[in-house]
């Protein structure tokens, strides 16, 4: 029982961080990649994952070592690399909220018609960020790690039971696993690895969440407890990738099927992809399993960036702890993001938005993983909480394999 409850104690950050992961990247970027060019990014997806793990791991290693959140670290290596933080985060702020936004738009649409229903274009735009802000603002984080619990589940089911369906029934393309890319593939190849799992950047809110936690429990967990929680949150949301890659795969690569470029359209697209496998009968278990899975991402979404621009004004003003509840904040957050998903709806190709968000978190990852190394060093954290050999030489890996992608794509543009 003493075990069960300290569980419960921990459990939390590293499910919040595989429901942001577990969108964009995952339903629109995976999906399309496999659909696209079959089975040939698999192996840059697994890449992808097991290079980044590191820095994403840092949070959560930094926050139970020290208490405090990378953010925090920043401002303490130098207060340049706070502005740095602040200023990569304010820019990224709405493209990426807007992208998920966008996403998670469509799939609402498609589930709920309500554009239809009220007889007004932007009636899901307005019920869905009206909602997350009437959660956010009543349930705070236990609210938010409750909710998310609930849809995690929904989502691993619906995946499963899909991909397993899939699985059974056998490929309905001839996708090998070493087609030739092309162009414009290798192109691709920044933006979905950009958001997979996530961006980098995004680390310092797993270590946020792991300070918010403790403050609601008033349990320290030990390092150990802490990185084994957002180890199993981690690999869950890399297993999911390859199965969202899989599907698009086996349904889509080599049919001659085009993939949509709105985002309702693009939702409906991967929805059929599950009822092709399971039957018509499931359209709605699979609808509302989709529409959890970016509602849970664009939900946790709002909340890391409102945490984190609130972390960083404050230690920016001279303070260690936020204050208030970040209202002006997060409405500052939704009202410019709302703005931006109708500008690129105006254009008419959600997916620029997608690639646009997802190459800029790209580009600044490599300063991201390089800050949250040198963060969990023993002089930082204490020789029994710093990374061990293992973790260092796949630190060093993953800066070089970041750096390296990042050259490649400046130089080829």
């Amino acid at each position: 029982m003493a075990n069960r409850g300290a569980l419960n104690k921990v459990l939390g950050p590293g499910i919040l961080f595989a429901a942001t992961a577990i969108g964009v990247s995952h339903l629109v970027q995976s999906t399309t990649a496999g659909a696209l060019y079959g089975f040939s990014m698999l192996g840059f997806i697994l890449a992808a994952n097991v290079f980044k793990f590191p820095f994403f791991e840092f949070g959560a290693r930094y926050a139970s070592a020290t208490g405090k959140t990378l953010i925090h670290g920043y401002k303490e290596m130098h207060v340049f690399w706070l502005y740095a933080y602040m200023v990569v985060t304010v820019i990224s702020t709405f493209f990426v909220t807007g992208t998920v936004g966008i996403v998670t738009i469509g799939f609402m649409e498609n589930l709920f018609h309500l554009n239809v229903l009220l007889n007004f274009p932007y009636a899901t735009h307005l019920a869905l960020f009206g909602s997350c802000l009437l959660l956010l603002g009543l349930g705070g984080f236990k609210g938010l790690e409750n909710l998310i619990k609930l849809l995690g589940i929904v989502l691993v089911i619906g995946t499963c039971v899909a991909f397993s369906a899939a699985l059974f029934q056998g490929p309905q393309t001839n996708a090998s696993l070493l087609p030739d890319l092309g162009e414009n593939g290798w192109l691709y190849l920044i933006p979905l690895m950009g958001w997979m799992p996530t961006a980098v950047d995004l680390s310092a809110w797993s270590s946020i969440w792991t300070v918010e936690k403790i403050k609601q429990t008033g349990y320290h967990p030990t390092v150990k407890e802490s990185v084994r929680e957002f180890r199993v949150g981690y690999w869950i949301s890399a297993f999911l990738a390859i199965l969202f890659v899989a599907m698009g795969a086996m349904m889509v690569y080599g049919s001659g099927r085009e993939v949509p470029t709105s985002g309702v359209d693009f939702s409906r697209f991967v929805i059929e992809l599950y009822t092709t496998s399971i039957g018509k009968w499931s359209f709605y278990f699979i609808s509302a399993a989709a529409f959890s899975i970016m509602f849970s991402t664009f939900i946790t979404v709002l909340d890391g960036y409102t945490r984190a621009l609130r972390t960083s004004f404050s230690l920016a003003a001279g303070k260690q702890e936020s204050q208030g509840k970040g209202t002006g904040v997060i409405f500052v957050i939704a009202a410019g993001s709302l703005g931006l998903i109708l500008l690129f709806q105006q254009l008419g190709d959600f997916r620029l938005m997608v690639n646009t968000a997802t190459t800029i978190s790209f580009l600044i990852a490599p300063l991201v993983a390089i800050l949250n190394y040198r963060l969990v060093m023993a002089d930082k954290v204490g020789r029994e909480n710093a990374p061990n050999d293992f973790m260092k030489f796949l630190s060093y890996c993953g800066i070089a394999f970041l750096v390296s992608f990042s050259i490649w794509f400046i130089t080829t543009l």
